[in-house]
């Protein structure tokens, strides 16, 4: 008996909906996020108090704010600065403090920026200014200088003027650049001249350099130095000084914050701008408010 052939039918699996559109609109959302926080890390202020104690200073500067303002690059918060300028009036503060490069080489800031800037500052509390090394990357750094202090700014080059506050007096003094010119004072100079003319005082330096503390600053005997330059090591991670040097070197040093070294005190802004196609990562633009405390 010849059998019956049975033609069975194929089992077919189901047909998978395509994936692709979820995993693009996820891929969307993560760079759009990254982007945000990317643009986020490069021009949002951060505002960040510290406090400098010292047995030294005298009664009268107990509880003087300062706020230092540095490596601005020709940056804007907000239009003419408005975001920024804003900031720094709700501190309060005694005295502002530039340390330096607040132009850009780069980009060829015009000096109309830092003089504008200066000009709105001064109006907030009395304001002092340092060179960086973008200013004498410029042209026209003596134009600059007499520009600022035509509009109220006082230009420490090489120079320091006493502070008077509650009956007591410091000093605060203020060095250029060392790629200033190739007959200026040495830091050492100036700090032979601080002694001479206030003895023992209680003194603060401005010095645009972070790394020049370890090797030199630290010897001059200011009770604090403050310093900028380094930008916060450009990109930071939890329990690190900063990655990459603005001279392209790894894991710097002197970077944000506090140091000290031979018994000398430094305080180093990381700053607020970038130069060129530089870029901040989890370190955001800092506005420094720094009060003195009698320990």
């Amino acid at each position: 008996m010849e059998g019956k052939r049975v033609q069975g039918t194929a089992h077919r699996r189901p047909r998978r909906r395509a994936r692709w559109p979820g995993r693009l609109l996820k891929l969307l959302l993560l760079v759009a996020f990254c982007a945000g926080f990317f643009w986020w890390s490069n021009h949002t202020l951060q505002v960040e108090r510290f406090t400098y104690a010292s047995p030294r200073l005298p009664a009268g500067f107990d509880g003087c704010v300062i706020v230092q303002l540095s490596d601005l690059h020709g940056a804007e918060f907000g239009e003419d600065n408005r975001d920024l300028l804003e900031q720094v009036r709700e501190a309060g503060p005694d005295y502002i403090v530039l340390t330096g490069d607040i132009q850009d080489s780069v980009r060829a800031t015009p000096q109309s920026y830092t003089v504008e800037l200066c000009r709105a500052l001064g109006a907030i509390a009395p304001t002092y200014f340092v060179t960086g090394n973008h200013e004498w990357a410029l042209p026209g750094i003596r134009d600059l200088k007499r520009a600022l202090e035509e509009s109220g700014t006082e230009v420490l080059s090489n120079e320091f003027v006493p502070l008077e506050r509650g009956g007591s007096q410091i000093v605060l003094a203020g060095i250029d650049d060392p790629n200033g010119f190739a007959d200026q004072k040495a830091p050492e100079e100036v700090a032979d001249e601080v002694r001479q003319t206030y003895g023992d005082a209680f003194w603060l330096l401005l010095a645009h350099r972070n790394n020049w503390f370890e090797n030199r600053y630290s010897a001059l005997g200011a009770d604090l130095v403050i310093s900028g330059h380094g930008h916060g090591g450009l990109i930071r991670l939890p329990f690190t000084d900063g990655i990459i040097s603005v001279e392209r070197t790894l894991f710097p040093s002197f970077t944000s914050g506090f140091y000290e070294v031979n018994g000398a005190d430094l305080f180093v802004s990381r700053g607020l701008g970038n130069t060129g196609k530089g870029f901040r990562l989890f370190n955001r633009p800092q506005v420094v408010i720094l009060t003195l405390e009698c320990a």
